[in-house]
């Protein structure tokens, strides 16, 4: 197996691991939080899922495109074809969904939220679903495609 395949599966792997806890884990989690604690915590995520998430992502996202682009194998090829559409769904759904709420929320002063902050929230929520189940469908089609490449 290639090191380009161990590194894209290594990479997206962390990556819809990643998602899957900030969705799954910290998401219901800052829900049990009071209103004050929610807020000031989750202006604090974003600041710094801003800059770790993208370090992440990025090379997740070129190896995945150069994945289907330079493995010429054709075993597993519908698979990749197919976890390269995960990805474009995933980053879809960020560039158009969170990332947008998340520079607003960026911007909120903890001590005076903004009236509609619940409704922000439960939108950022309802996208991030989608998003965090592209990333982990990403990461299953990719693993077939590479265990077919296997076979």
């Amino acid at each position: 197996m290639s090191v380009l395949l161990v590194v894209q599966l290594v990479l997206v792997g962390l990556l819809a691991g990643e998602e899957f806890i900030v969705r799954w884990g910290v998401q219901p989690a800052l829900s049990s939080l009071p209103d004050d604690a929610h807020v000031r915590t989750r202006i604090a995520l974003v600041k710094r899922l801003k800059v770790v998430v993208p370090i992440l992502m990025i090379p997740a996202v070129l190896a995945s495109v150069a994945v289907l682009v330079l493995v010429t194998d054709q075993s597993g090829l519908e698979w990749r074809i197919a976890g390269v559409t995960a990805v474009a769904v995933f980053l879809g759904a960020s560039f158009l969904g969170t990332v947008p709420i998340n520079m607003g929320v960026n911007d909120w002063d903890a001590t005076a939220p903004p009236p509609d902050w619940r409704r922000v929230v439960t939108k950022w929520e309802r996208i991030d679903v989608l998003r965090s189940t592209a990333a982990g469908v990403a990461f299953v089609l990719f693993v077939i495609g590479v265990v077919q490449l296997l076979a």
